[in-house]
């Protein structure tokens, strides 16, 4: 110990507390060694029993995080001698031992280990929680697919999230409705795997009704059809320990370790079969592997921590209830201590996931093997590295081209095997009896195409087939494709896919134009530049609506309606700036004018009004008649302000709450091709009908359109000043 640090154990109360702050930043800067130093330094004057164990354990941590656990297990063993440890003294400890526990698959993702375990042979057909074979699939809000009983599971969650995307889909507890179209194809294709997960989860109902040995009977079952699913094994273990056969539970936990290396649950199940075995040793192991892989499972912690305070305990002490086998575990406890004060009890654990491949192999095959006197066999290891090192990286370091062949060629045949059985109508949407085109999964489990099933809720808030009531899915307007679905369509329909695709492209290019078949709606005056809410109720125009926004062009036409012609020869171009949608499907658009146009032809579409356009713009004056149209201008906009302020102040509010202040004068007359704007906010408030104000429209002269408007300010004038002077008769 420097010398630096020696005096401190003389100092008061208030060094003292800053001497362990000092020891506590250490730690967090991994300066384990000072840290070390300081709590020694710091006990060699304490006396209170319980702040000595306390400090034992801070510095048994920095020593353990230095490097120095020979030294470490001694503290901690001193400190367990004053009381027994608590998991919160235990707690870095556990991150440490967890932090040197390391698991090798193989340089094989779980995804890809799940694949082959499943019997599917692809990854696409897994769940990402539990790594089986999908079984019972349900859709998340998010378009991502999992086990109905996998999301059971979190019910006691305020919230889903969602396992691949991390979003949030929707809060937990509610019913999960199974994906009809995906349940059907996954029993089509893999009817030996369904069958399983039919026995499966008849196997689980019986469990819950204590029927014990009639739920394994299931499960025997179900391993002869499926036996290279890790579920199977896993939940056979807890059967075989419900009845107290613990080498058969150990047996089919380290199956499914085998068969899964990378799934937390397989190695839970091992270390509660050894510790029922009295094999404690070996059950801190699997937990600690089970924390390396998931960090957040509170079970491994818990008993991770409960296996330790045991170790650390002095020999002499009560054995908990739980651990069973009294006599194996007094006479192992001391090699246990030696050991892990040797740092020997968790060295890197490689599983390969070669060893899935033959679910039938011993136990003993997939682990390095303990001796008696509680040494590794080192020459088990190296040899297992050797041929692993030799299987990954080739003779020339180039990389396992055998195993990344063999896995292309599997994925070949599954690609011929579930091509040859898809049928392109397994994959049709009931609704337009099309091949589905951006799969979207209803909250009841049905599928339909995206733009099908908003037509339908345009009409009713209801799923199409089932009729359940869809108002919150409507309102949320959470439209996810369901990732797996499509994928299914590209990999095993491309042709057909790209044929739907150039389809629904040529639709979309159809509606895009903004000069043939504009959408049209019917129903009042609209001008350039000024604001134009509407209130969206009826089908056809959120059909018309949900359209423009989805092309992308965000506009429509509005004109007024004509008894002959069904709306009016002239008309306004308006840009959709924000939609609000109401849980029964109404919306309220606001939108704003941006161009004039003329109707070249009527026509409709879907229910709709549609029309072939050409926009207009105003014809440019140049020489003498630019003064004389500024003059113009000039006048008709006093004018107007005239007028403006002459209404009322509940009048005037009103209009400005609506439409906003009248327009400044513009800098430059002709810079738009409407003109000034303040004109169109003008015609805008008028009280003129919407026949007074169409010509406005087809004008494309704005000294024409200006004299137009002076000749109606000058009749409000007029019609105000006699009735004004009718009323002093009167």
């Amino acid at each position: 110990m420097s010398t630096a640090i020696e005096p401190l154990a003389a100092m008061g109360t208030t060094d003292s507390e800053s001497m362990l702050q000092l020891a506590a930043e250490a730690f967090r800067a991994k300066n384990f060694d000072l840290a070390a130093d300081i709590y020694e330094c710091q006990l060699a004057a304490l006396g209170d029993a319980e702040s000595r164990q306390e400090l034992t354990v801070r510095r048994a941590d920095a020593l353990a995080f230095g490097g120095k656990f020979a030294e470490a297990f001694v503290a901690y063993r001193q400190a367990a001698e004053m009381d027994r440890l608590t998991p919160a003294h235990l707690a870095n400890l556990v991150d440490y031992l967890t932090s040197i526990t390391r698991l090798d698959s193989g340089g094989e993702r779980a995804e890809d280990a799940a694949a082959a375990a499943t019997g599917c042979g692809c990854e696409d057909f897994s769940c990402r929680i539990c790594l089986s074979s999908l079984f019972e699939p349900v859709t998340l809000a998010c378009g991502h697919c999992f086990c109905k009983k996998c999301l059971e599971r979190d019910k006691k969650e305020k919230e889903v999230v969602c396992k691949e995307c991390r979003l949030s889909s929707g809060v937990a507890g509610h019913s999960y409705r199974v994906n009809v179209v995906l349940s059907n194809l996954l029993a089509k294709w893999f009817p030996r795997v369904y069958r399983a997960g039919q026995l499966r989860r008849e196997g689980n109902g019986l469990y819950s009704e204590k029927k014990v040995e009639a739920a394994l009977e299931k499960y025997n079952q179900a391993i002869l059809i499926s036996p290279t699913d890790h579920i199977l094994f896993s939940n056979r273990s807890q059967i075989h320990s419900s009845l107290k056969h613990y080498e058969k539970a150990l047996r089919d936990a380290e199956m499914a370790c085998r068969l899964m290396p990378l799934w937390s649950k397989g190695h839970v199940r091992k270390a509660q079969a050894l510790v029922s075995l009295g094999r404690t040793e070996e059950a801190l192991r699997e937990y600690l592997l089970c924390l390396s892989i998931e960090p957040d499972c509170r079970l491994a912690r818990n008993e991770a921590n409960k296996l330790l305070g045991d170790l650390l305990a002095p020999v002499t002490d009560q054995v908990p209830e739980h651990i069973s086998d009294f006599p194996n575990i007094l006479s192992s406890r001391g090699r246990m201590k030696n050991r892990i004060g040797q740092s020997q009890l968790l060295g890197p654990v490689t599983l390969s996931s070669e060893s899935s491949v033959d679910p039938g192999a011993p136990a003993d095959s997939s682990e390095v093997k303990v001796q008696e006197d509680g040494k590794m066999d080192r020459c088990l290891l190296h040899k297992r590295k050797r041929k692993i090192a030799k299987d990954e990286y080739g003779p020339d370091g180039t990389g396992d081209a055998k195993k990344r062949l063999k896995s292309a060629e599997a994925n070949h045949l599954l690609n011929s095997a579930v091509g040859d059985l898809l049928d392109p109508t397994d994959l049709e949407c009931s609704l337009c009896m099309r091949l589905l085109y951006e799969p979207v999964t209803t909250p009841c489990g049905h599928t339909f195409c995206l733009q099908c099933l908003k037509r339908c809720l345009d009409h009713n808030p209801k799923c199409p087939l089932c009729k359940e009531e869809l108002s919150e899915y409507l309102v949320q307007r959470q439209y996810c494709k369901t990732t797996l679905m499509e994928n299914l369509i590209a990999r095993y329909l491309p042709s057909e896919l790209m044929e739907r695709q150039k389809i629904h492209n040529e639709e979309m290019a159809e509606l895009s134009n903004l000069n043939k078949n504009l959408p049209i709606f019917v129903c009042t005056m609209a001008f350039p530049t000024v604001p134009c809410p509407l209130h969206i109720f009826e089908p056809c125009y959120r059909l018309m609506i949900r359209r423009c926004m989805e092309t992308g062009t965000n506009c429509f036409g509005m004109c007024l309606g004509d008894d002959l012609k069904g709306f009016a020869d002239y008309g306004c171009l308006l840009d959709i700036r924000d939609v609000t949608f109401f849980s029964d499907g109404r919306s309220v658009v606001d939108t704003i004018g941006r161009r004039r146009f003329k109707v070249i032809q009527h026509s409709e579409r879907d229910g709709y009004n549609t029309a072939d356009i050409e926009y207009l713009e105003d014809v440019k004056v140049e020489g003498l008649a630019v003064g004389e149209l500024q003059s113009l201008h000039d006048t008709v906009y006093d004018q107007a302000l005239v007028w403006v302020n002459s209404l009322k102040t509940e009048q005037k509010e009103r209009i400005e709450g609506h439409f906003g202040p009248i327009p400044e004068k513009d800098s430059e007359l002709q810079a738009s091709p409407n003109g000034p704007s303040w004109c169109w906010w003008l015609l805008a408030v008028l009280p003129l009908e919407g026949r007074a104000q169409l010509p406005f429209l087809a004008i494309t002269s704005l000294k024409d359109r200006l004299s137009g408007i002076r000749k109606v300010l000058l009749f409000m004038s007029r019609s105000r000043h006699r009735g004004h002077a009718v009323g002093q008769r009167s």
